[in-house]
């Protein structure tokens, strides 16, 4: 007898040849008809159970959540939906469900009822279809930087140096958070913990992603990052994935073309391979934009956005450009944007970037040469010396997805920067290293995987596209 998963079965011509199937009861309607779902596919293959030579307390615990083995014959189906169904010979009930304390009933929850419910939450198809969204988009990021000659890395997760500068790490410590050993200016003696200096949670892999760059070639890294930002908006998590390449030898223009390149390869997989999910989604999305007000409502589908990137060249303009056409624009002549622009310098806003990209230019946009002073110490400086070798990409709905640059490889100019802003030369000596021993030009970018999941997916709360949230006052699970 062979096993099978749903998403098999449902492909499968009507067989006599006995077939068996293991999943999770979403219901059981007229001591009959039993919903089936494994997982593997949104949706569920009907298995008609023969109830009146069905033992009656074994029907009784044919209860929605409940986990069954079940075996039969795949037969064409009598009702409408799908071709194919089961006729059940033997069911085996392996995890009973109660029906009467089951969170996840046959019905409409909020999605603040399923985030409390995280564990269980897959079992809807909402959810259910992120996370395979999630599981493609991960594996279409291995698979473009194995295919292009990357060399994957795992950067540490605990460190001393704080790659943005932003100060908001988490503390990693085992001294006695009661009694901790004071030096003799009074302060907690970090000396005496355990890695015998001050340490954190990494907040960015990317400083040390460029060292390995500077003797494989190309590299990436793509783990988890912390923030310790009390922040409760539907775009900020305190735990969240980033992936970060970083290539030896490659300048920005290299570095504007691998990202391009990247994005339109991981989102055009997902377009390729998971079409039901995405059709569901989409569909979903459509059915919320309908209670909205029509000013507020999104001018492309979700299956539009994601050809819009991968079907369009991404134009290219300078931050300075775009400066000039933001404040030559109508939203900002009319003062429409919450953020009026006034003068070069001013860090972009989401409604500035979406609307040279949806209004303006109607494609992906690559911003770059920002202004140094909005932008992280190890960007290099442009002979100008007001911006850097910067670059941000745009995309529709939500604006900035990913972030990079070209890094400064000239080692007094990184030193002068580093001074500038109070960057402890110590701290930092194997990153000045690089620029000591065979400095080269170098580049990478950053992208928030959580970010890059709510853009395939149409959820507009990250809480919603990872497994567990961690956000402030919430660690559960």
């Amino acid at each position: 007898m062979t096993s099978y998963t749903v998403a098999e079965l449902l492909t499968q011509e009507p067989t006599l040849q006995p077939i068996e199937i293991k999943g999770w009861v979403r219901t059981f309607r007229a001591n009959r008809f039993v919903a089936l779902n494994d997982g593997s596919t949104l949706k569920n293959i009907q298995c008609v159970v023969d109830f009146e030579n069905t033992d009656e307390a074994l029907l009784k615990r044919i209860t929605t959540g409940a986990a069954a083995h079940i075996k039969g014959e795949l037969v064409e189906s009598q009702g409408k939906g799908q071709k194919v169904e089961i006729t059940v010979t033997e069911i085996e009930i392996l995890g009973d469900s109660d029906s009467e304390t089951y969170p996840i009933q046959p019905k409409k929850h909020s999605f603040e009822f399923l985030r409390d419910n995280a564990h269980l939450r897959t079992r809807t198809n909402t959810f259910s279809a992120i996370m395979r969204l999630r599981s493609s988009l991960s594996f279409a990021i291995h698979k473009y930087f194995n295919e292009n000659g990357f060399y994957y890395m795992h950067t540490p997760i605990i460190t001393g140096s704080d790659a943005e500068g932003a100060g908001e790490m988490f503390r990693v410590t085992n001294l006695d958070d009661k009694n901790p050993p004071l030096n003799d200016q009074g302060d907690v003696d970090y000396k005496e913990d355990f890695f015998g200096r001050e340490t954190n949670l990494t907040v960015s892999g990317q400083l040390e992603a460029e060292t390995y760059a500077m003797s494989l070639g190309k590299v990436y890294t793509f783990g988890p990052t912390f923030r310790a930002e009390n922040s409760n908006t539907s775009r900020h998590l305190a735990e969240f994935w980033m992936i970060e390449p970083e290539v030896a030898f490659m300048d920005l223009d290299g570095n504007m073309d691998l990202a391009e390149d990247f994005m339109k390869s991981v989102l055009g997989h997902v377009l390729k391979n998971n079409m039901e999910d995405l059709e569901f989604l989409e569909k979903r999305l459509l059915d919320e934009e309908k209670t909205k007000p029509q000013a507020q409502r999104s001018s492309m589908s979700l299956i539009e956005k994601l050809r819009f990137v991968v079907d369009n060249n991404f134009k290219r303009v300078s931050y300075t450009e775009a400066i000039d056409i933001l404040r030559n624009s109508k939203p900002n002549k009319k003062k429409k944007f919450n953020y009026v622009i006034e003068e070069w310098g001013a860090d972009l806003q989401s409604e500035h970037e979406r609307y040279l990209v949806e209004k303006h230019f109607k494609c992906p946009v690559i911003l770059f040469d920002y202004p140094a002073n909005i932008k992280a110490f190890y960007m290099r400086l442009n002979d100008d010396g007001k911006t850097v070798r910067a670059m941000d990409i745009l995309f529709p709905g939500i604006g900035e997805i990913v972030g990079g640059a070209q890094r400064e490889e000239r080692l007094e100019v990184l030193k002068e920067k580093m001074n500038a802003l109070d960057i402890d030369e110590k701290e930092l000596w194997w990153y000045l290293d690089l620029r000591k021993y065979g400095t080269a030009v170098h580049s990478g970018f950053g992208l928030g995987f959580e970010r890059l999941v709510m853009f395939a997916t149409g959820m507009t709360n990250i809480r919603d596209v990872i497994p567990f949230p961690r956000t402030p006052q919430n660690a559960e699970f």
